[in-house]
């Protein structure tokens, strides 16, 4: 199957409980909604430790998966995060997914106490922590010597429901972290680059179309034969249902001096109509290869509608 014909899928980002309701009841709400997964961040400052999170979620619904929007190599040890994510696979089979991130904030570092190293380190340390996971997701006894991680005839324990263990997903914006997410992930978060700050302009211009058409080619070009296996996820910083997506959006425009028809066709901007919004994911998808849509908090009942005319086509 293609990327562009893979059907659609929704998520929420939630950070915490929707407004007077507690963290099941809105992970039910999500699933009565029409949404497929439930994302859950990973940030020092984030309300919730996602693996937690994620089990509470899974143990109230019945086909809703969760997956943590990403964790970072650097923050835990691949044997023991392995053992937690192979068993919330072994209790909800086939539901659970795992995100996967080289750390991009450097509010994290600093507030844990972890040394943050160079891009280039924390991209070849997520390189082997991928590694390390699949070998453990075999259930079989292994070792492992590399540059940042050591294991010694370890046995990854319990063995996944999921054959192989849960789908990976990694996200980021760089061409190295791009390619190797084409060879070696299962879902591939193609983000813009947050190397001048996650709120910069330089950010923003580098999720505008064109630099996510250059992006998408160096996922296929990385994959090769694996391209039609994979299935790609976008994640949207902005979205809104409005009747003047310029007036939302105008002044966005005009700090980034960027056409508004260049920032309301941006992956990571969903603002429109709810018809409208409905033209630009299947645009999307037909143009890059995007299924997978996850909404921020704020938008997930408002976005009903399009979920529930999406979803699954």
């Amino acid at each position: 199957m293609s990327p562009h014909e893979r059907p659609f899928r929704f998520g929420v980002e939630l950070q915490a409980p929707f407004e007077g309701r507690t963290w099941v009841d809105s992970a039910r709400e999500l699933e009565d909604i029409g949404y497929s997964m439930l994302f859950v961040p990973d940030h020092v400052h984030s309300p919730y430790g996602p693996i937690a999170a994620m089990a509470a979620a899974l143990s109230v619904t019945t086909h809703l998966c969760a997956a943590p929007l990403v964790m970072a190599a650097d923050f835990r040890n691949p044997v023991l995060l392995a053992k937690e994510i192979a068993t919330l696979d072994v209790m909800f089979p086939g539901r659970v997914e795992l995100g996967l991130g080289a750390g991009y904030n450097p509010l994290d570092y600093s507030r844990s106490g972890i040394s943050m190293d160079a891009p280039g380190q924390r991209v070849s340390r997520l390189m082997e922590y991928v590694r390390v996971l699949r070998l453990l997701f075999r259930g079989e006894e292994c070792s492992f010597e590399g540059h940042h991680f050591r294991l010694e005839s370890v046995t990854g324990l319990p063995v996944p429901a999921s054959s192989g263990g849960p789908r990976l997903l990694v996200a980021g914006g760089g061409s190295r972290l791009l390619r190797f997410a084409g060879e070696a992930a299962d879902i591939v978060g193609v983000n813009p680059s947050t190397a001048a700050g996650r709120d910069s302009v330089a950010t923003f211009l580098d999720a505008m179309p064109s630099s996510i058409d250059a992006k998408v080619a160096l996922v296929r070009e990385a994959a090769g034969e694996r391209w039609g296996d994979l299935e790609l996820n976008a994640w949207i910083s902005t979205a809104r249902l409005t009747d003047d997506p310029a007036g939302l959006l105008g002044g966005l425009a005009e700090m980034a001096d960027t056409p508004l028809d260049e920032v309301l066709a941006a992956p990571i901007v969903l603002v429109g109509t709810a018809d409208q919004v409905v033209d630009q994911l299947v645009e999307r998808r037909a143009r890059w290869g995007y299924s997978t849509t996850c909404l921020p908090q704020p938008a997930a009942r408002s976005f009903a509608p399009v979920v529930q005319r999406l979803a699954g086509h």
